[in-house]
C-alpha cells in the first residue's frame, strides 16, 4: 500500500495559503543588517543599570536568563519585576539605517495571495520601523508582537494558539516563515506549511535539531517567495 503523502510536503503544492505569518528579524530583512548586535548591547546595559552590576556580570545574567526563561526580558520580568514596555523601549533604541528598502521583496509580497501578518518576538514600534525601512508595511494587516503574546517568546505553543484565534487563522491553510527552526515546530504541529530562513547563526543552533518539521529552506526570503510565485504561475 502506498504511503499517504503529507499535503504539506515540499513536493506537494496544495492550495495557496490563506494566511502568511512572517517573523521579522533576520527573516524579512537579511541577517547581515545585524540589528541584534545593537539590541544585544542595549540589553546588557539595561541589565547592568537595573541590577547595579558591571558589564561582565550583566552578560552572565543576560545569557543565564535567556537559557532559563526563553528571553532575558522574561527573566528580568519574573525575577526583578521589570516593566516589559520600559525594557523594550530601551533595547530597541537603535540605529535602523542598516535596513535598506527592498523593492524585490515589496513586489513579491504584492503578488503573494492571501493575508499577511507579522509574528515577531519584538514589539510593534520595532516592527513598524523595520517595515518602514523595507518599504513593505502596507502589505501587512496586523503585527502579532511579544506584547500580544503576553510577553512569552516563541516557541511557546500558547502564543501560536492565541494568534490563530485572534486573527481567525485556519492553520491548515496557513504558512509561516522564521529564521529559527525550532520556532516553526508548533506551526507544523498545528498543520501549517513551514519555511526556514537559514542564517549562519540559525544553522549553528540547528545542528543537532530534528528538522523533519521544515517543509522549505532558503537563505533568502525574497528569492524563495519569487520562486514560489513562479512555480505557482507555471502550474496554473
Amino acid at each position: 500500500m502506498a504511503q499517504k503523502q503529507d499535503p504539506r510536503s515540499p513536493n506537494v503544492l496544495g492550495p495557496d495559503p490563506d494566511v502568511w505569518l512572517f517573523d521579522l528579524d533576520n527573516t524579512l530583512y537579511p541577517a547581515r543588517c545585524n540589528l541584534f548586535a545593537q539590541i544585544d548591547v542595549r540589553i546588557g546595559r539595561y541589565i547592568a543599570d537595573w541590577l547595579k552590576v558591571d558589564a561582565e556580570e550583566a552578560r552572565r545574567v543576560q545569557k543565564q536568563y535567556w537559557r532559563d526563561h526563553g528571553t532575558s526580558m522574561r527573566g528580568m520580568m519574573s525575577l526583578h519585576g521589570v516593566d516589559p514596555k520600559h525594557y523594550l523601549d530601551y533595547v530597541h533604541d537603535i540605529d535602523y539605517s542598516p535596513v535598506e528598502a527592498n523593492p524585490a521583496l515589496e513586489a513579491a509580497l504584492r503578488a503573494l495571495p492571501g493575508r499577511k501578518i507579522i509574528f515577531t518576538a519584538g514589539d510593534v514600534p520595532h516592527a513598524e520601523k523595520v517595515m518602514e525601512r523595507l518599504g513593505v508595511a502596507h502589505h501587512f494587516e496586523a503585527i502579532f508582537d511579544v506584547a500580544a503574546g503576553d510577553y512569552w517568546p516563541k516557541p511557546h505553543r500558547q502564543i501560536y494558539d492565541k494568534l490563530v484565534t485572534l486573527h481567525g487563522v485556519d492553520p491548515a491553510r496557513a504558512a509561516m516563515a522564521d529564521d529559527i527552526s525550532v520556532n516553526l515546530k508548533p506551526a507544523y504541529d498545528m498543520g501549517m506549511r513551514t519555511v526556514w530562513i537559514r542564517t549562519d547563526e540559525s544553522v549553528k543552533r540547528a545542528v543537532d535539531t530534528d528538522l523533519s518539521h521544515i517543509h522549505h529552506q532558503t537563505d533568502d526570503l525574497t528569492t524563495w517567495l519569487t520562486g514560489w510565485l513562479a512555480e505557482r504561475s507555471s502550474k496554473s
